[in-house]
């Protein structure tokens, strides 16, 4: 057998917290040094772990379960209050991307259709990144918290949407997508996620606990969160959108502290970390000197339109300035939502080869300037607060 992996495993986990508490020293928080961490282990300059299978695995059931934590942490009623406010930044976060990318993309030679669909991966959100920058800042059940909440999930339904509408006009893979079918999905994806969180889950978990066997509470939960990750998957929504209702789910009832406290421990000592390198080994600098100009470019490009429009959706709601700047720094991130995208524009030939490994460096940008940058918007939001309060 080959333990290659269990060397991984450890270089990961020292890199991630000696990396996470030079942050933390420096005044940022901890999943910035993280994600350097991932770079530094990476092909980019080390080189000493690499994206293999069960990095990939394991960075999978970390995300899942840091979407499922901050459902558990999510105030519902708070979230039903900024519905308005979510579907708002979640518009001007797609619109003003997509065109930014779109210009960005016409403006460096790119063919129409490849410079659309450039368009479309600008639009995407990873919430992931900012989940745990919230959290730690404990503001993930803020009013802003959970408008970026709110507005990551339909705009990941907006952006799955029009993917399926250009793969069905513009995409060579000779694959149709039925637009009907697609938005069908959608529905019956909420109906039934809403119906058995209602009725279902609360059963459960009772019935879980009752059980003569350890931990059973814990594992209850985990199963919930899985199947509805696994559903959402099946229905051709992201799998955190499931593991983050399924948290939302478990928060409305009474065992939502025990899972909480016995489920955070695993997962920031282990599946966590794996997910924040997991994002850095992807960054390799060879053969991109060639194209540094389009690089900054179209990074540039990706957050000023992210914020600004995020910011223009609260504004438009009832958010001040700081706190909708805020939202907007919350939207940033394209993380691993826009390399899933990505991979699927490439396989149906609407994404150039030529830029791929450029999109993945302009990823990596937006999501390693996604926590500092929240950090002082609400740090800002902070100290105009009470300055309003003397």
């Amino acid at each position: 057998m080959d333990f290659i992996f269990i060397l991984h495993l450890v270089l990961i986990l020292i890199f991630t917290k000696i990396a996470g508490h030079l942050s933390v020293r420096l005044g940022q928080p901890s999943v910035l040094g993280e994600l350097i961490a991932g770079v530094i282990l990476g092909p980019a300059i080390l080189g000493w772990v690499q994206q293999t299978s069960f990095i990939h695995e394991f960075s999978e059931i970390g995300v899942l379960v840091l979407m499922f934590i901050a459902g558990l942490e999510t105030d519902l009623d708070q979230l039903r209050k900024n519905w308005k406010a979510a579907l708002a930044v979640a518009v001007g976060g797609v619109i003003l991307p997509f065109f930014g990318g779109y210009g960005a993309a016409l403006s460096f030679g790119m063919e129409n259709h490849h410079a659309l669909f450039f368009g479309l991966l600008f639009c995407a959100t990873s919430v992931s990144i900012s989940v745990q920058t919230l959290k730690e800042m404990d503001q993930l059940s803020s009013q802003e918290g959970t408008t970026i909440l709110g507005a990551a999930v339909v705009d990941d339904i907006l952006v799955v949407v029009l993917l399926a509408v250009m793969m069905s006009v513009l995409g060579t893979s000779g694959e149709s997508v039925s637009i009907g079918s697609l938005i069908g999905k959608k529905i019956l994806f909420f109906a039934v996620i809403i119906a058995a969180s209602i009725w279902v889950v609360p059963l459960m978990m009772k019935w879980f606990a009752k059980l003569k066997v350890t931990e059973t509470v814990i594992s209850g939960g985990v199963i919930i969160a899985l199947a509805f990750s696994y559903f959402a998957e099946w229905m051709g929504i992201a799998g955190i959108i499931g593991a983050f209702a399924a948290g939302i789910a478990i928060s409305q009832t009474e065992f939502k502290h025990t899972v909480e406290s016995k489920l955070e421990p695993i997962a920031y000592s282990l599946f966590v970390p794996v997910f924040f390198v997991s994002i850095g080994l992807n960054v390799d600098f060879e053969g991109v000197g060639s194209q540094i100009g389009f690089i900054i470019v179209i990074s540039i490009v990706a957050i000023l339109t992210k914020l600004l429009g995020g910011a223009l959706g609260a504004r438009l709601t009832g958010f001040k300035g700081r706190s909708s700047f805020s939202i907007g720094a919350g939207m940033i991130s394209r993380g691993e939502v826009a390399l899933i995208i990505a991979g699927t524009g490439l396989a149906a030939g609407l994404l150039d080869p030529e830029y791929y490994t450029s999109l993945i460096i302009m990823v990596i940008v937006t999501t390693l300037v996604t926590p500092p940058l929240l950090k002082i918007m609400f740090s800002t939001k902070k100290e105009v607060k009470l300055e309003n309060n003397r």
